[in-house]
């Protein structure tokens, strides 16, 4: 062989070994980036439980996933993908993964904040869990991220980001990630929020005491009046073991008020998130008077007046179309789906 090819053969793999080392740079440096941009989330799992408090909810996916799953627990399986209210990030696997090494990847990978985001793991007898179990393999995944909330629709930021996450997470099993366009995700958020927007509605009425009382009196008094626990809050709880109206104490839900005393009760009728009910408003007004009367209080519309009945079936009829404009557009109220947008 003569010296020209010897000095081309080292040549050209000079230059393989430099692309191979630049390769391996350049992806250090851009999962570095991505882990830079994606915000730790605490180690305190999720709360599930409904509050009253309107606050931005925020998904930090791995650490819904945190506690290990016993193999004798049954399989949950995972409700249908809402098509009209959210967008859907799909994660193809080259090949099936083990369970527990798809959970180790979603919480080192999809700790991300943004809309509230469901996970859909399909598994290799083609069902789609809630969450991946250990001794169940995997072939691909789903992130549907819901589109508009009552703290408005989602941002380029918020689909970024999980963007991003679900490609992180996809290069450490050489998968693949498919989705829609970004543009068309918001446009589809903006009108989703546009008419959610219109069919929403909260009522609610104020006990105005007569001076602060103890938080274990004021508490006693309500469920002995029939108000019920359900998660932090006082409810007066429908068959179907919703609420259709909850308590508030100083504006915070009941079970959730630190302070030894009360100032303020409220009443509110969430319409969304309630049962359909003919008599709505006037149902809690009833009760609104009961719970004011043992407590010495007086009960108050939103604009600081006496509540009278003259208008509860006129109330009644209003909230009543709402209820019904809701169905119409796919939402019927209290149900599960409702409550995912209306919260």
């Amino acid at each position: 062989m003569s010296d020209l090819k010897i000095a081309l053969l080292a040549l050209g793999t000079i230059l393989i070994l430099l692309v191979l080392l630049f390769n391996w740079w350049q992806d250090r440096r851009v999962r570095n980036s991505m882990k830079d941009k994606l915000p730790e989330a605490p180690a305190d799992p999720l709360m599930t439980q409904l509050e009253t408090e309107r606050r931005e909810p925020t998904v930090r996916i791995a650490e819904t996933l945190a506690q290990p799953i016993e193999p004798t627990e049954p399989v949950i399986l995972a409700e249908e993908i809402d098509a009209a209210t959210e967008a859907v990030i799909d994660v193809q696997f080259p090949k099936a993964i083990a369970g527990d090494e798809l959970m180790d990847l979603l919480r080192a990978y999809l700790r991300v904040e943004t809309k509230p985001v469901r996970l859909f793991a399909l598994s290799s007898q083609g069902e789609h869990h809630a969450y991946p179990h250990e001794d169940q393999t995997y072939v691909s995944m789903q992130l549907a991220m819901l589109l508009a909330n009552r703290k408005g629709p989602i941002s380029e930021i918020d689909w970024s980001r999980l963007w991003m996450a679900a490609q992180n997470l996809a290069q450490q099993l050489d998968g693949t990630v498919d989705g829609p366009e970004q543009q068309d995700v918001i446009e589809r958020a903006q009108q989703l929020d546009a008419v959610c927007a219109n069919l929403d509605a909260q009522v609610g009425l104020s006990l105005r005491l007569a001076e602060p009382l103890p938080s274990n009196e004021v508490l006693q008094v309500a469920t002995s009046a029939g108000f019920m626990e359900y998660g932090k809050q006082l409810g007066w709880l429908a068959s179907s073991g919703i609420p259709r109206f909850t308590l508030l104490f100083d504006g915070k839900p009941a079970l959730d008020l630190h302070a030894s005393q009360v100032s303020r009760l409220d009443l509110l009728l969430d319409v969304p998130n309630s049962p359909k009910d003919e008599n709505a408003f006037s149902r809690m007004a009833t009760v609104g008077r009961d719970l004011a009367l043992r407590l010495g209080a007086e009960l108050i519309d939103d604009q600081g007046q006496p509540l009278t009945d003259h208008y509860d079936e006129d109330i009644d009829g209003q909230l009543y179309q709402i209820y019904e404009q809701l169905e119409d557009a796919g939402f019927s109220a209290g149900e599960t789906r409702t409550l995912r947008v209306f919260t």
